[in-house]
């Protein structure tokens, strides 16, 4: 039996960014979490905590998102690495200047537009091969009938 990763689920990146300016910021945690959650169990690499991130996010009043910036692109990429597919980008200077500006938000939109292709790749990747069905020669007695 082949050991099948956990894919994480596809988002639009509208609804988050969205969700994010109607609850005033609250959804980031949620997202923070779930995406946290997500690459983590995709890469199997859990030296970043999900709910950690989120209390010491808290605790620090957002300084720790500097830190969460620059892992969570170092395990997207990471991810994107062992689906076998070329790396899209290395955006962590980037994350971590919008993060200094206060435009988080556009960050979480490449993120999640990076997770949704890479979840859809990840998803092709992992597919079992088609099956051929087996060759009939063409002196089966059964086939002309």
């Amino acid at each position: 039996m082949q050991n099948r990763r956990l894919l994480g689920r596809e988002r639009s990146v509208l609804l988050v960014v969205v969700l994010t300016l109607i609850t005033c910021g609250i959804y980031f945690f949620v997202w923070m979490y779930q995406v946290t959650k997500e690459l983590t169990e995709y890469t199997e690499d859990y030296r970043l905590s999900p709910g950690l991130a989120v209390v010491f996010t808290l605790l620090t009043c957002g300084f720790y998102t500097l830190y969460w910036w620059y892992r969570i692109n170092n395990l997207m990429m990471t991810a994107q690495h062992e689906t076998g597919y070329q790396v899209m980008a290395d955006n962590k200077w980037l994350f971590l200047l919008c993060s200094v500006v206060g435009f988080s938000i556009i960050n979480m939109a490449i993120i999640q537009s990076d997770l949704n292709l890479l979840w859809e790749r990840a998803e092709v990747a992992e597919e079992p091969p088609i099956e051929e069905t087996p060759f009939q020669s063409s002196d089966d007695e059964w086939t002309d009938y």
